[in-house]
C-alpha cells in the first residue's frame, strides 16, 4: 500500500494523543508498521536503516546508558562524532516515543562543554530490541576481570550477599556488590558463549571457572581464594540450597533471563577437599526443542525414524554415554508426534525443560518416586506414548516391557556404547530373551561431534594415513580436499562451532530376534544388523566428514572406541 506524509503524520499523532501504541494506531490506519516508520522517516528527512552491525556501535557511549532505559525508549547511542559544525549525537530511533526521550539520553551521554547536537537514526523496533541486547551483551557489562579486581577490592556484607530479586534479565543488574555482578557475568557470559555448562573448582588458592562449549572444557577465569565462600554462597542462594550444609552434596535449580531468553539453570555441589565444587548446567529451549530433520539424521535413517515413532505399541531406545544428546533427541521426537488426539507422559531424573501439551513427571527418590514406581502410576493415567528418561534396572525394563506389549509406545535411554549392545545389555539384568525379541522395535545409538565453524571453514588436502584412520578411500574425496576450521573470533578460535549428531539405527527384524532367542554375543547381533544395511556410528562419521560438517579427528574423538568392532 503506497502512504503519503499526511496519512503517516495523522497517524503518528493518534499514537501520541490517545493511549494506543505506535503499531496499534499503524495497524488500524492499515499500514505495515516497518513501511510506515520508514516513510515517515523520509518524509522528515530523517536517516532509515534496516539494521545495523554492532561493530558500528560505539563502546564507550553504551555503559553510560541503561540496558532499561534503551528498551523502555525504544533508543540506543550510535556514534558521538566531532563535526566542523559541532559533536554530533547519533541515535538510533525505534517509535515515536524515542523522540520524547531523545532529550533524556542526551543528558545520561553529555559529560561537559556544549552538548551535543541530536541526530536520530530510525530503525525497526525488532532490529532495534535485538541490537540493544547484543549490545549490552558485549559492551555494557564491566569486564568480568575488572569485576574480579572490584570484588578483591570491597568487602560485601552478609545482608549483599542474600539479597535475591526477582527473576530479571542479567543485563538489566545494575546490583552494586561485586560478588552478585561477578556471579551475573559468569552466568550472561557462559550463555552468550552458549556453554552447556559451568564448572567452578575449588582448589588450594584459587577457584578455577571453565565453560563446556561443544562438550570441550575451556578454562575462563581463575577467582582469589578469598572470594570463594562468597562466589560459592551466592550461587547456592540463587538455586535456594542451604548454604550453611557444606558436608552433603546439594541439587537446586535457577531461573534467569540472559539476553532477552529464558534459561534454565541446574546446579549441583558436592563436597571436595578444597570446599564444595559446583556445576551448573545450561538449559535452553534452542538447545532441546530443535525438529528431528535438523539434529544430523541422514535422509534413509530419517525416513526409518520417521516410520518408527508412529509405530501404536513397542520399545524404542536411544543409548550412548551422558553428554551424547539423547535427550535432545527424544524431545525432538516427542515434539513430532505430539498432538491432542495423543496422552503422552513422561517420567525424567530430571526434567529437563517443560514440553507444552506433555505431562512430566519428576523422579524423587526421597519419597520413593522411583522410574519403577512412577512407571506403574502412568500406566494408570491411559497414556498412549510413555517417555522413561533412562532404564537402570531390571523392574524398570520389566514395568517398561509389559507397557510395550499392552499397547503403548515406550521412548527411553540406555547406557551402551553401540546399538546392537542395548540387547545384551537388556540380557545382563535379567530380562527374559522372548520379552526383548517381542518388544524392542528399534535402538539408535548416538553421539555429539563439533561442526567445523562456517565463518572459518577452509579446504585442505589431508594425508593418506589421515584418510586410512577412518576408513576414508582416497578416490572417496569431494575434490580431493576435506575441511576443517582454521580459528576465528566467531568460533573462540577453535574452528568449530555448534554440534551435531552421528547415529547408528538398528532396527530388529525376525533373524534378529532369532540371535536375541538364542542369546547371542553383540558382536553377533552387530555383524547380522550390517548385512542387513545398518550404518555404525563410524560410517556415519565418515559421511559427515565427506559432506564437510566436521573432521576427522572430531569422529575419533567420539567414537575411537567404535573403530575396533566397525
Amino acid at each position: 500500500m503506497s502512504t503519503d506524509a499526511v496519512s503517516i503524520l495523522r497517524t503518528l499523532q493518534a499514537a501520541r494523543t490517545t493511549e494506543a501504541g505506535f503499531g496499534e494506531a499503524m495497524t488500524t490506519a492499515g499500514f505495515s508498521p516497518e513501511t510506515l516508520w520508514k516513510d515517515w522517516a523520509t518524509a522528515q528527512g530523517y536517516d532509515y536503516r534496516n539494521s545495523v552491525p554492532p561493530d558500528e556501535l560505539d563502546p564507550t557511549l553504551i555503559p553510560r546508558i541503561p540496558i532499561s532505559f534503551c528498551k523502555a525508549h525504544l533508543l540506543l547511542p550510535l556514534s558521538l562524532s566531532q563535526e566542523p559544525e559541532g559533536k554530533i549525537l547519533s541515535v538510533l530511533c525505534g517509535g515515536p516515543a524515542s523522540f520524547r526521550s531523545l532529550e533524556s539520553l542526551r543528558l545520561l551521554i553529555h559529560t561537559g562543554g556544549d552538548p551535543p547536537a541530536l541526530k536520530p537514526v530510525l530503525i525497526p523496533q525488532n532490529a532495534l530490541y535485538a541490537l540493544i541486547n547484543t549490545a549490552y551483551e558485549r559492551f555494557g557489562q564491566m569486564e568480568t576481570g575488572k569485576i574480579l579486581d572490584s570484588a578483591e577490592e570491597e568487602t560485601d556484607t552478609f545482608s549483599d550477599l542474600l539479597s535475591i530479586q526477582e527473576t530479571v534479565d542479567l543485563l538489566d543488574a545494575r546490583d552494586d556488590a561485586p560478588i552478585i555482578r561477578l556471579a551475573n557475568s559468569i552466568l550472561s557470559q557462559a550463555v552468550r558463549q552458549k556453554a552447556s555448562d559451568i564448572h567452578l573448582e575449588p582448589f588450594e588458592e584459587e577457584v578455577k571457572v571453565r565453560y563446556r562449549l561443544d562438550g570441550v572444557l575451556y578454562n575462563v577465569l581463575s577467582i582469589p581464594q578469598k572470594l570463594k565462600a562468597g562466589i560459592i554462597s551466592r550461587f547456592k542462594l540463587m538455586a535456594n540450597l542451604n548454604i550453611a550444609e557444606k558436608r552433603l552434596p546439594q541439587d537446586g535449580r535457577i531461573r534467569i533471563r540472559a539476553a532477552g531468553r529464558d534459561v534454565d539453570i541446574r546446579v549441583s555441589t558436592i563436597p571436595v577437599r578444597h570446599g564444595e565444587r559446583v556445576v551448573l548446567r545450561i538449559l535452553e529451549q534452542g538447545t532441546l526443542l530443535l525438529p528431528l530433520s535438523e539434529i544430523g539424521f541422514a535422509p534413509e535413517d530419517l525416513a526409518q525414524v520417521n516410520r518408527l515413532i508412529t509405530l501404536t505399541s513397542g520399545i524404542i531406545l536411544v543409548t550412548g554415554p551422558t553428554g551424547a544428546g539423547k535427550t535432545t533427541t527424544l524431545y525432538a521426537v516427542l515434539n513430532t508426534i505430539n498432538s491432542p488426539d495423543k496422552n503422552i507422559i513422561t517420567i525424567e531424573d530430571p526434567v529437563e525443560y517443560q514440553l507444552r501439551g506433555i505431562g512430566q513427571i519428576q523422579v524423587n527418590p526421597r519419597i520413593s518416586l522411583t522410574f519403577a514406581s512412577g512407571l506403574r502410576s502412568i500406566l494408570r493415567q491411559d497414556p498412549d506414548v510413555i517417555l522413561i528418561g533412562e532404564i537402570r534396572d531390571t523392574e524398570t525394563a520389566e514395568i517398561a516391557i509389559q507397557a510395550s506389549l499392552t499397547g503403548h509406545l515406550v521412548f527411553s535411554t540406555l547406557h551402551t556404547n553401540d546399538a546392537p549392545s542395548a540387547m545384551t545389555r537388556l540380557l545382563d539384568m535379567g530380562v527374559e530373551p522372548f520379552l526383548i525379541s517381542t518388544s524392542v522395535r528399534a535402538v539408535l545409538a548416538q553421539r555429539l561431534v563439533r561442526r567445523i565453524c562456517p565463518s572459518c571453514r577452509t579446504p585442505y588436502r589431508p594425508t593418506t594415513d589421515e584418510l586410512s584412520r577412518l576408513g576414508i578411500l582416497p578416490d572417496s574425496l569431494p575434490g580431493g580436499t576435506l575441511f576443517r576450521g582454521g580459528g576465528c573470533p566467531s568460533c573462540l578460535e577453535t574452528g568449530y562451532k555448534g554440534r551435531q549428531g552421528i547415529y547408528e539405527l538398528f532396527v530388529l527384524d525376525d533373524e534378529i530376534a532369532h540371535l536375541v532367542n538364542t542369546r547371542e554375543d553383540a558382536a553377533t547381533i552387530r555383524e547380522s544388523g550390517r548385512k542387513k544395511g545398518m550404518k555404525t556410528l563410524i560410517d556415519d562419521g565418515r559421511r559427515k566428514v565427506l559432506e564437510g560438517v566436521t573432521t576427522i579427528e572430531e569422529v575419533l574423538r567420539v567414537a575411537q572406541s567404535e573403530i575396533a568392532t566397525d
